[in-house]
């Protein structure tokens, strides 16, 4: 069995300031690097460091940047025969982090955006005994609504990662498998803030009734909202000292995925991504940042010795 992921490939710019700048305001960084990254790319990477089979599909640019990610996800173990170079720029993600571990992205979309009939096509064939396919939204949405479609015509569970954040047509949500919305992005499809384990309650019941099956609602270090359709309840978050949010929830998705495929049940999958989740943020970058599964397995043993958070 494998993991496919359909979608983005980016090259991240890392700035590093004190504080997020406010509208209009420049500030002086300390540091600037750059990594690849790109949701799509980075749940692959994560998900080959967690030891699965992983197929990427996708697109990247006629540029120094296409080669440097496409090389970087073979070096993780990834096929990435289904990447495919167009002429113009690769993805490219703005990215500050500040001293908080907080950040602010700004994606340009470059070849992410030109996937077509064609990488469809290549989807098409690779998802035969597959066991979940990844989808996230920094891609076309017409195209992610047909890769649900072919996800869902093979058997295969399909896992959507709703970011960034956009309104969502009838038709995918009752494609989706497993929904995994952070809080601001799962705010933006229902009309309100989450800030408490009620409203993750009340928010997964929502997106339960426009036709997903499953419902994973990722708050930060609260930790995970699950819903497997019949129970929710909220699993705690870790405590660990964070340096760099990059790249958790893409951390998160494919330990769930992983955790998934090795016949965890939805709340052990869940456990494991959060760890998975949590390690990420204890390092800089985007897919350098993702754990490795020696890595989440002794986190997880550590763990069972430290009182977990208590929901809100």
């Amino acid at each position: 069995m494998s993991i496919v992921i359909f979608g983005s490939l980016n090259m991240d710019l890392v700035a590093r300031v004190a504080r997020l700048p406010a509208p209009g305001e420049t500030l002086r960084g300390s540091d600037f690097f750059t990594a690849p990254g790109g949701k799509g790319a980075n749940q692959a990477a994560a998900c080959a460091l967690l030891g699965a089979s992983v197929a990427m599909l996708g697109r990247v640019g006629e540029d120094v940047f296409g080669s440097v990610l496409r090389e970087g996800l073979k070096n993780f173990g990834v096929d990435v025969s289904g990447v495919i170079s167009s002429p113009g720029p690769s993805g490219v993600a703005v990215i500050a982090v500040d001293d908080h571990a907080e950040n602010s992205i700004v994606i340009i979309t470059g070849a992410n955006g030109l996937l077509n009939a064609e990488d469809l096509e290549r989807l098409d064939a690779a998802l035969p005994g597959a066991d979940s396919l990844l989808l996230q939204l920094e891609i076309p949405l017409e195209a992610v609504t047909a890769a649900a479609r072919l996800g869902h015509a093979h058997g295969v569970r399909v896992i959507l990662d709703p970011a960034p954040a956009v309104p969502l047509p009838d038709e995918l949500y009752c494609l989706i498998d497993i929904l995994t919305p952070n809080e601001i992005e799962c705010a933006a499809l229902v009309g309100f803030p989450l800030q408490t384990t009620t409203d993750a309650e009340r928010a997964a019941v929502i997106l339960l009734k426009r036709g997903v099956k499953q419902i994973v609602i990722k708050m930060a270090e609260k930790g995970a909202y699950l819903h497997d359709g019949v129970i929710g309840e909220m699993l705690p978050g870790f405590q660990i000292e964070a340096v760099d949010t990059t790249a958790a929830g893409d951390a998160f998705n494919a330990a769930l995925a992983v955790g998934l495929e090795k016949g965890k049940t939805l709340r052990e999958a869940v456990r494991f991504a959060n760890a998975a989740g949590a390690l990420s943020t204890t390092k800089r970058g985007a897919q350098p940042s993702l754990p490795a599964l020696a890595e989440v397995e002794e986190f997880l043993r550590a763990a069972e010795l430290i009182p977990a958070r208590k929901p809100v």
